[in-house]
């Protein structure tokens, strides 16, 4: 084998530091890609997070006790771990894949596929969605606390914005 040839695949040491978030070579990017976004992702993000935690309570087992105070004893800790996962999936993947510079919406692309089928009857019946535009980051953020700013209450820049002191109980701008 040649020494000058491009890896598409991880070997253990990058695998390991994959898995505890580092980045790949960008040669691997559409490996990265299949392990995030296809199919089967989710069952070994949840394996990439349970081995480690079965590796940890493992010992646990060694201690001579009964069955029941084995299982008191780890899957209070085990459940969270699968729990949460499960939970915290797609978030994580979605971390992931900026990470690596790939679209975080690709998580979802094969649910998309499938449900494609069910979006097109439904647009063929009532019509395409009244679309607002999706936002995310910073602006989805900007978004949110416009939101909730009372719509009478106007604000300006910073040279607007002052200061506000409390001096004997009563309140006064500083600006």
């Amino acid at each position: 084998m040649s020494k000058d040839r491009v890896r598409t695949r991880p070997n253990f040491l990058q695998l390991v530091r994959y898995c505890c978030g580092g980045q790949l070579p960008d040669s691997m990017r559409d490996w990265v890609r299949n392990d995030l976004a296809g199919k089967g992702a989710t069952r070994r993000m949840m394996m990439r997070v349970a081995v480690p935690a079965v590796l940890i309570l493992a010992p646990f087992w060694l201690i001579p006790t009964t069955v029941d105070v084995h299982l008191s004893m780890t899957l209070p800790i085990l459940i969270p771990f699968v729990y949460f996962s499960h939970a915290l999936n797609k978030v994580w993947r979605r971390h992931m894949l900026a990470v690596h510079g790939l679209n975080p919406d690709l998580v979802d692309e094969l649910t998309r596929e499938r449900d494609a089928h069910i979006h097109q009857s439904y647009i063929e019946r009532y019509g395409p969605r009244p679309g607002k535009r999706r936002l995310a980051g910073p602006a989805q953020a900007a978004e949110f606390v416009e939101g909730l700013r009372p719509t009478d209450q106007a604000i300006g820049g910073a040279a607007q914005l002052g200061a506000v002191a409390l001096r004997g109980g009563q309140s006064v701008a500083v600006g």
